[in-house]
């Protein structure tokens, strides 16, 4: 195919494939916790992340990675304080995630830049961010092996998590944790407005199929390798914006799935 001819397309084809393997995953667990709008939560924050890189002269993966981190801690923290409320944690560092944002962005200078990091530009990372992306990633699938189990407890029911001798509440930050890095490391490729539903829309097809949660996993990555590969050779000849492309199959997809489970049910 003519786009393997350039290094940059082979570089955001290998991005693609490993993001595609570890947001799904992870995004798996997050709709089966009921914790969806996480990843518009981190977004936010992420962006502010991207401003404050750009404003103090640092790389603004990295600036994203540490306001993410701090984020999801927050995050977990505030959960624990209001137990029967936890959507008020993502709530709050949404709202805090947007006003400074708001704020930043007001010194930023250079539109075309800050814009990259909110659609973004999977054919113009750099060495330093293909590395970082490879080396956090390799980090959380070895996270989801090792725990697959607790986290499967834990995503269904907590009470018996915690009969079962599992630490819930360090379990949990350090998987809000891992996503916030997640959620960082996609800034640049993905877009700090689109990652959020490449967290959700690989589960949603995945859902759509009613198989079993090991099985869901494996149907998520799946999905998510169709959306993003695809979504980049869909930009790549017809001149789209990858991130956008990417999403909108996995939109079309979705409403296929959906129509197609609608007139099945019509017909029984």
């Amino acid at each position: 195919m003519e786009l393997f001819q350039y290094e940059y397309m082979i570089r955001a084809m290998i991005v693609g494939l490993v993001l595609s393997i570890v947001i799904p995953a992870m995004g798996v667990v997050i709709v089966n916790r009921r914790l969806a709008m996480i990843g518009d939560a981190l977004s936010h924050v992420s962006l502010a992340g991207v401003m404050f890189g750009l404003l103090v002269g640092i790389n603004p993966i990295l600036g994203a990675i540490i306001t993410c981190a701090v984020a999801a801690l927050s995050m977990e923290w505030i959960r624990r304080r209001f137990p029967s409320y936890g959507e008020i944690s993502t709530a709050v560092i949404m709202s805090t995630g947007v006003g400074l944002a708001s704020i930043l962005s007001g010194f930023v200078e250079g539109g075309a830049n800050f814009e990259s990091f909110l659609f973004g530009t999977i054919v113009a990372i750099t060495d330093f961010e293909f590395y970082m992306i490879l080396a956090v990633s390799a980090a959380v699938v070895l996270f989801l092996l090792l725990n697959y189990r607790k986290l499967l407890y834990l995503s269904f029911d907590s009470i018996s998590a915690r009969l079962a001798g599992i630490r819930g509440d360090r379990l949990s930050g350090l998987f809000v944790l891992l996503t916030g890095l997640t959620v960082a490391i996609s800034a640049r490729t993905v877009g700090v407005l689109i990652i959020s539903s490449l967290l959700v829309l690989p589960v949603s097809c995945a859902l759509q199929l009613e198989l079993s949660y090991k099985k869901t996993h494996v149907a998520s990555v799946l999905f998510g390798i169709l959306f993003t590969e695809g979504g980049l050779i869909l930009s790549y000849y017809l001149g789209l914006k990858p991130g956008g492309s990417i999403v909108l199959l996995g939109v079309v997809t979705l409403i296929v799935l959906l129509v197609k489970k609608q007139l099945a049910g019509a017909e029984k």
